[in-house]
């Protein structure tokens, strides 16, 4: 069995050692030949997993042919802004049928498509075998082989066992969900929210301002994932309220830390000179303008993008929040 991980930043890099580790034949598809060289030589990912070593039976290559050629599943880890380029170059490397398993999370600016449409329509003659996999992970803690679970949204139920099956290790649990859809909703807001928490806390408004903001998120995400056909339930599950909790708490959440020095009067630009690339930030802009195409009502989401984009200050928008017309739950 061979397993081609598409996207080497760190979350595709922990997935590929964690396979790596578990015995399976992975190879890693690294863009720039320069990284390949660096991990070859020091045997890490010095960009961007820099703390733990890789797995001797991992194989990096900036050739996507080599990389993809006879796998049987492929796991696209690409930031989803550019998903759809990067599937265009490497279609030709996919063979008929592929088993696809999305790890990224986003809404494609301009239009609106979550990551299964992109990769329907840019893989469109090749009917691949799709699943989206998510839910509460930080790389690190995954790569410091921490006890970790997954959820899986796949229809295929043969696929979704084996994906189990392949992940499967004293320190990750996969649960399967027919319902991709919402599971790949939830991980794309899910940063959205995490960027309005980190706001919060950098204001300094405690814990039951926190609180509030991930339930309240919960059912932003609820109504726009219904609006696009995902089950309710879905939403209070490990993709959902289990992802939403761990990056609105956790200091390794890179969206919470992006709210975190925006509450603390940072701009944004000044944030992103930093380096500091989080998903919700574009992710933001694209469920904006869904959630007004789609009239889903999403009030968090909208003051978040005030901050982000029209630079609203973030003590004003947390008062138009909660000056709202009152309303019952």
């Amino acid at each position: 069995m061979k397993i081609a991980v598409i996207g080497a930043g760190a979350w595709g890099t922990t997935l590929a050692n964690t396979l790596a580790k578990n015995n399976h034949n992975v190879s890693l598809w690294v863009r720039e030949q320069e990284l390949v060289d660096e991990i070859k030589k020091t045997g890490r990912n010095t960009v961007f997993l820099p703390d733990f070593e890789l797995s001797e039976k991992l194989i990096c290559d900036s050739d996507p042919e080599k990389v993809m050629k006879d796998a049987d599943y492929f796991i696209l880890v690409v930031p989803s802004q550019f998903m759809r380029s990067a599937l265009s170059d490497l279609k030709q490397f996919f063979p008929q049928n592929p088993a696809i398993i999305c790890a990224s999370k986003g809404i494609e600016l301009n239009t609106g498509a979550p990551m299964s449409q992109v990769i329907f329509e840019t893989l469109e003659g090749l009917n691949p075998r799709y699943g989206h996999i998510s839910g509460p992970t930080f790389a690190y803690e995954l790569s410091a082989e921490m006890p970790t679970s997954l959820a899986f949204g796949c229809e295929d139920e043969k696929l979704g066992k084996e994906v189990q099956e392949i992940f499967a290790c004293d320190y990750v649990r996969v649960y399967t969900n027919p319902d991709f859809r919402g599971v790949e909703i939830g991980g794309a807001i899910k940063n959205i929210m995490a960027i309005a928490a980190g706001i919060a806390d950098g204001l300094k408004f405690g814990h039951n301002a926190r609180a509030a903001l991930i339930t309240r998120g919960i059912a932003e995400m609820s109504r726009l994932g219904v609006a696009m056909g995902a089950n309710p339930a879905t939403f209070m599950g490990l993709s959902g309220l289990g992802d939403l909790v761990l990056t609105c708490t956790g200091d390794l959440s890179r969206n919470r830390q992006v709210g975190l020095k925006l509450g603390q009067g940072l701009k944004l630009s000044e944030i992103l000179k930093m380096r500091m690339v989080a998903e919700g930030v574009k992710t933001t802009e694209s469920v904006h303008a869904l959630a007004q195409k789609l009239g889903v009502e999403m009030p968090i989401t909208e003051q978040v993008y005030q901050i982000l984009y029209k630079d609203k200050n973030p003590a004003t928008a947390v008062r138009d929040l909660m000056g709202r017309d009152l309303k019952p739950e």
